[in-house]
């Protein structure tokens, strides 16, 4: 589960959030849209570089499919159709149009080729100028691996870290990585900035990670950092997937839109009428 207290940018409106780095950040952007979904707020999620389609239906095109989807109880995942299956940024005048709308917006803003860390090449990352908080995501199944196995640009990574790329990939260098303004934290300047260390699924993960942290915080002096296991994300991306299936029976039925989400919030459909009964004027 998403906890606030860890990330309080989640317990605010208006933030626009980017996920840079490695290791599981399109689910971990999706889950916390759908955290902040089910509080009944207006999410849209993005890229500013390429993402893979999302699942449930959640893709929206145009204006009325976003309100659609908000008016449900869904995040809004904004993004131009690309090969492979993926999607890559929107038009720039539609996503800044539908920021202005949302409550809070969460940005894929550099890709990985699904490796668990990576260092950004001189393009990367993309962040907007509304953004405002930088989480810089690695999987904690890098460690103990050669650079070049797990690591995306690991030539770059291994220039930023003063190793061969044949070196094992320990905490320290872990650290390093996530921390350096070549690494994790390029161009965040000023903006909130936190770590969130992903496939943290043996106890010899958790004790590395916690070593990672340990690194971060006592050198570096980093506010925030999430252990999340492969198990609890796919586990809420199948809760959200499960919620998206039920609206879509709910639609397809006519009956009311429950709202799985907040108890305030969007409006209900109308119940249709029994077959062959004529509704009464008045």
């Amino acid at each position: 589960m998403i906890d606030e207290k860890i990330f309080p940018f989640l317990a605010e409106k208006g933030h626009v959030i980017s996920l840079v780095g490695g290791g599981g950040k399109t689910t971990l952007m999706y889950n916390l849209a759908a955290h902040c979904a089910r509080k009944g707020w207006r999410v849209l999620a993005a890229t500013t570089t390429h993402i893979m389609q999302p699942p449930g239906g959640v893709w929206a095109q145009t204006d009325a499919e976003l309100f659609r989807l908000w008016k449900c109880g869904s995040y809004a995942v904004a993004g131009t159709a690309a090969h492979g299956g993926k999607l890559t940024a929107p038009p720039q005048a539609q996503l800044e149009r539908w920021m202005t709308l949302a409550d809070i917006v969460l940005i894929e803003a550099d890709g990985a080729k699904r490796m668990p860390c990576k260092a950004p090449a001189t393009h990367e990352p993309v962040l907007l100028p509304q953004c405002d908080t930088v989480l810089a995501v690695a999987g904690l199944s890098a460690l103990r691996h050669p650079l070049r196995e797990v690591c995306f640009r690991a030539e770059l990574a291994a220039e930023l870290l003063c190793v061969p790329q044949d070196a094992q990939l320990t905490p320290e260098l872990l650290a390093n990585l996530l921390a350096s303004e070549a690494g994790g934290r390029k161009a965040v300047g000023d903006r909130s900035f936190y770590v969130v260390l992903n496939q943290v699924d043996t106890k010899e993960q958790a004790a590395l990670a916690r070593q990672v942290a340990d690194i971060l915080k006592k050198f570096i002096g980093f506010p925030a950092l999430r252990l999340i296991s492969r198990k609890e994300n796919v586990h809420e991306q199948r809760r959200q997937d499960r919620v998206l299936h039920r609206r879509r029976m709910y639609r397809k039925a006519g009956s009311r839109s429950a709202e799985p989400y907040s108890g305030k919030a969007a409006a209900r459909c109308k119940r249709p009428e029994p077959s062959g009964r004529v509704r009464q004027p008045g």
